[in-house]
């Protein structure tokens, strides 16, 4: 389970199709049926946040 570097989120995982996301403030979140493509671009991806708000949210 990767800690990140991110103001908003503190770490992420992936298992079975659900992302979970630990966020500093409002604790842990589910996100069901997401791809493992979706999961490493958000590993890889430069800002976490924006990675979320712009490929999760409101999408899982």
């Amino acid at each position: 389970m990767p800690f990140v570097n991110s103001s908003a989120i503190a770490r992420i995982q992936w298992s079975n199709g659900t992302l979970s996301i630990w966020f500093h403030v409002s604790g842990r979140y589910d996100y069901p049926n997401v791809p493992e493509s979706v999961y490493s671009a958000f590993l890889a991806a430069r800002s976490k946040g924006q990675f979320f708000n712009d490929h999760i949210k409101d999408r899982y």
